[in-house]
């Protein structure tokens, strides 16, 4: 049996288990572990982190990011509410810090839990970009793509004990399939998966920055600013947990009228690019 074909029955199965709607783009995603397992993990860990680190308090920068952040959080529960998913983030907590470090780097763990590298604010500009960028965070807590992940990683493994089972019976083939299934699964699978996450979380991304009075193409400005920063290389997208700048400057710059549109719904009729 075939590595893509074992990954789409497993696929089936784990779908028929347990999945979820995102409520941005009404798709059904995966959910095998449930938000009351990972939360409390989640906040667990935020608050180790932030205990080993130099969290930076009290200056103008750090008052941005928990400004700006409280900015998009809010952009987010006004969409949500409007589109019938009152209460979706009950369970959040909310907490925005800026973290010494000069990693260009942003992140976001499950329940709004979010850490800005000062690494990532020469790049980040003005408020527009750091918008940017806290947009996409927020939107990969929005869309429970860490649940997502876990729920794929126990996909993977499920699927290596299928193709096991599967040929149980023909040693030299299971051996050939575990030889490859590693790699076929994660080139096949889990990193087109995690490409559509950062795909989805910047499209969510320019909503929220709409909606929270910011202009959506500031985000491919960042993306610009991010290629000229790497000096222009980076891994080949099909090997890449990411898309490249080019892909993400391109469906920015497709998507920003939209992200306009919806932030009009809202009152905005500015849209603050810097």
């Amino acid at each position: 049996m075939k590595i893509k074909t074992i990954l789409s029955l497993v696929a089936i199965i784990a779908f028929a288990i347990g999945c979820t709607t995102n409520p941005f783009t009404g798709k059904k995603t995966i959910a095998l572990v449930p938000n009351s397992q990972i939360l409390p993990m989640s906040y667990q860990q935020y608050d180790e982190f932030l205990s080993t680190n130099k969290v930076i308090t009290g200056t103008v920068d750090s008052k941005r990011i928990k400004d700006i952040g409280q900015k998009i959080s809010v952009a987010a529960e006004r969409y949500l509410n409007a589109n019938g998913y009152s209460g979706y983030l009950k369970d959040y907590a909310w907490d925005y810090n800026l973290v010494q470090d000069d990693a260009i780097n942003a992140w976001c763990m499950p329940g709004g839990k979010i850490v800005f590298y000062t690494g990532i604010l020469p790049i980040a500009k003005n408020d527009a970009g750091i918008a940017a960028i806290m947009g996409h965070e927020v939107a990969h807590a929005l869309a429970n793509h860490g649940q997502q992940r876990m729920s794929a990683s126990q996909v993977q493994a499920l699927g290596a004990v299928a193709g096991n089972v599967a040929l149980a019976n023909n040693a030299e083939n299971q051996e050939m399939f575990n030889q490859y299934y590693g790699v076929g699964s994660n080139v096949l699978g889990m990193l087109p998966f995690s490409r559509s996450h950062e795909s989805e979380a910047d499209n969510i991304g320019l909503t929220l920055m709409a909606i929270a009075g910011y202009e959506p193409l500031a985000a491919a400005d960042l993306w610009r600013r991010m290629k000229e920063a790497s000096g222009g290389s980076s891994t080949s997208e099909f090997l890449s947990t990411h898309p490249s700048s080019d892909t993400r400057i391109s469906n920015i710059t497709a998507w920003a009228d939209d992200a306009r549109a919806e932030g009009r719904k809202f009152g905005v009729t500015t849209f603050k690019k810097e």
